[in-house]
Order: C-alpha cells, then sequence, then structure tokens
C-alpha cells in the first residue's frame, strides 16, 4: 500500500480501517499503520516499559519515538529511557516543555502540580507533545481499555480531532495479563518502579505507590479527583 497524501481525507479513514481493524492483532493494526502513513507516523512513550516500542519497531525499525521530559521525571524513567534508546532499533525523540520547572515556579508560583494539575499537565505534558506532533500525521499510542473508565470506548485507530490527525492504539484491547506475558516472553525492558509498587507511572509528585490490589492507577494524582494528564483526552 502506497503512503497516504496529504488531500486525502483522513477522517474517512479512520472510520474505515476502525471498523476493519477492531479483531485484528497488534502487529496487524501496525503493519496497516506503517504501510499507510510511511515516515508520517510516530509513537509515543511514557517509559513505564517497552512493550509497544519493542512491537513497533519489529514493523518499522527507525520509528521516531517521541518521549516528554516534563522535568519531574523519576530518574527510573529517564534511565528506562536512555535504555531503550541503547537497546531498540528507534528515534528517541525528548520533548521539552517551552519552560523549565525552575522558569514556571517564577511565571506560575512553585508546586503548580498541587495546586493546579490540570494547568501543570497541561503546560508540561499535551502542550509540548501537540507542537512534537505537528509534523506526523499519525501516532501511535500505548493506551489500553482496562485502564480507566475514559477509555472504555475508544477504538484501535481515532480521529484525533484535538491535532488534526490520526491515532492509532495497537493494544488498546489487550489486558493486564495479556501486557505481563508480552513482557515476559520478549523480555521487554521495564520500568523498575513497577517492582516498587508504581503500576502506573507518572511525574514523581504526582505519583504514589500503590497498594496490593488497589486499582492501578489510583495512585496517579491521589486525593486530587484526576485520572488523566489530558494527552488522551
Amino acid at each position: 500500500m502506497e503512503t497516504i497524501r496529504p488531500t486525502l481525507d483522513l477522517e474517512d479513514i479512520v472510520d474505515s480501517a476502525a471498523d476493519a481493524l477492531e479483531s485484528a492483532s497488534a502487529l496487524e493494526i501496525i503493519r496497516w499503520a506503517a504501510a499507510t502513513f510511511g515516515d508520517r507516523i510516530c509513537l509515543t512513550s511514557s517509559m513505564s516499559d517497552a512493550a509497544l516500542i519493542h512491537l513497533v519497531s519489529k514493523v518499522k525499525p527507525g520509528i521516531d519515538v517521541l518521549f516528554v521530559d516534563t522535568g519531574y521525571h523519576f530518574a527510573e524513567t529517564i534511565g528506562t529511557r536512555d535504555a531503550v534508546e541503547a537497546v531498540y532499533p528507534v528515534n528517541v525523540i525528548n520533548v521539552t516543555p517551552s519552560r523549565t520547572v525552575e522558569e514556571q515556579d517564577r511565571a506560575l508560583g512553585p508546586r503548580l502540580h498541587g495546586r493546579n494539575p490540570d494547568l501543570c499537565c497541561h503546560l508540561r505534558k499535551v502542550e509540548p507533545l501537540g507542537r512534537a506532533l505537528e509534523g506526523y500525521m499519525a501516532w501511535f499510542s500505548g493506551i489500553r481499555r482496562d485502564e480507566t473508565s475514559s477509555r472504555r470506548n475508544r477504538r484501535v485507530v481515532e480521529w484525533d480531532r484535538k491535532r488534526g490527525m490520526v491515532k492509532v492504539n495497537p493494544i488498546l484491547a489487550w489486558s493486564e495479563e495479556d501486557m505481563d506475558n508480552y513482557i515476559e516472553d520478549n523480555g521487554i525492558l521495564v520500568n523498575p518502579l513497577h517492582y516498587d509498587g508504581y503500576p502506573s507511572i507518572g511525574c514523581a509528585p504526582c505519583t504514589s505507590p500503590v497498594s496490593p490490589g488497589e486499582d492501578p492507577r489510583s495512585g496517579r494524582w491521589a486525593g486530587l479527583g484526576k485520572t488523566e494528564c489530558g494527552i488522551h483526552l
């Protein structure tokens, strides 16, 4: 299949692909996206693990992997990013906000993440990623339906209206067991914080360990009534 031209109606492509690929395997979805968008597709990763990076790189080695370095990450997350760059055949691109943490503190006051987490996420995650995605027609995301209630009705291929591009979710239908099995069977790099009680890993000030049996995402923005940073809304 030839790489599509920008003049084609991407929303029509999304509608037909979402239906056709709903029951497809992750690799089938990735192959379709790689054939359709060529070098105009990238992958985003929070460096929680490298499962999706491994999957996509098997089909499209050398793909751009965008990592948003918020300035608030755990050292383990930065270490995972560096290990991914060394181990997998991908091009890791470090995306940074327009202000450093210190500049944001001077402009908006310290600990914005505690006073207005939605604004902090927007400034340090959503806006930088939006800028980084501008050169692409589509992006791979590692979201899964079983993670949050807001993701249960998502589709494997979606129109990202906010960014005017296509979003591809190859492992959307995977369960936690599917993910664990893939990681074990393929020796996938995993952020070491997972073994210290952090099943869902974000910025250090807004991520807490979770007790066994609790909701895996209950350690994200605990007590703030927030479940998403805004990237996937």
